[in-house]
């Protein structure tokens, strides 16, 4: 039975959603304080992390960019906050999906059950693993460093393929150009961000079935780039 962590300090909203998730078949805990939830977060007990944003001791964009740090544990922001920076900000960090205040129990357990799918279909029995990445069509040898589409080799350069990699190893996460620029190319390399933008562009057209319609490489407007799952 898989374990949820909810991490609200309403403790209405919080239980409510307890027992909706546990009439759902999942465990639930409670953590009603920032310092408290992110303490339980990073014990790496739980499938999944319902976050509220506005938190006593410390807030939900931090627990947020701490857990995706450490682990890649599907994170489901559920908040008043309305404002679309307020979204843009939590895609940025790291959340897998963003819930309005008040929201549809119903769609909150859809939610929990679509996510811990895909997550599941991605790390297998729970562990990443450690030679290969199979993420739909791709499949992608780490040791020989070779990239499969429909089980095809599709020759990457060296740059391209660490780039696709990092991505894949990060779902769902929104990476700045910069933020890739500096992971991939190195702090110290020449050139300019726009690097970063034509290598995502190669990207598509080796792994996507039409790149002008990217499924899986995706563009976040106005943050930056996510490998969806």
């Amino acid at each position: 039975m898989k374990r949820i962590l909810i991490i609200e300090d309403d403790p209405v909203i919080a239980e409510v959603q307890k027992d909706f998730l546990e009439a759902s078949g999942f465990t639930a805990d409670i953590a009603d304080r920032g310092d408290l939830g992110l303490d339980m977060a990073l014990s790496g007990s739980y499938a999944l992390i319902l976050l509220d944003l506005m938190l006593p001791s410390i807030d939900g964009y931090e627990i947020c960019r701490r857990v995706r740090e450490a682990s890649n544990v599907p994170i489901l922001i559920v908040s008043a906050k309305k404002e679309e920076i307020d979204k843009i900000r939590g895609f940025g960090l790291g959340a897998d999906d963003y819930i309005l205040k008040p929201f549809s129990l119903g769609e909150l357990v859809a939610r929990v059950k679509a996510h811990l799918a895909r997550y599941d279909r991605l790390v297998g029995s729970g562990e990443w693993r450690k030679d290969e990445l199979h993420l739909h069509n791709i499949r992608i040898d780490r040791q020989a460093r070779r990239v499969y589409v429909d089980e095809n080799e599709v020759p990457f350069t060296a740059k391209e393929y660490d780039l696709l990699l990092f991505l894949v190893s990060h779902p769902n996460r929104v990476f700045r150009k910069e933020e890739l620029f500096e992971r991939i190319w190195g702090l110290d390399a020449l050139g300019d961000h726009a690097t970063v933008t034509v290598h995502i562009s190669k990207l598509r057209e080796k792994v996507e079935r039409d790149p002008s319609k990217p499924r899986y490489v995706e563009t976040v407007w106005g943050v930056g780039y996510r490998f969806n799952l």
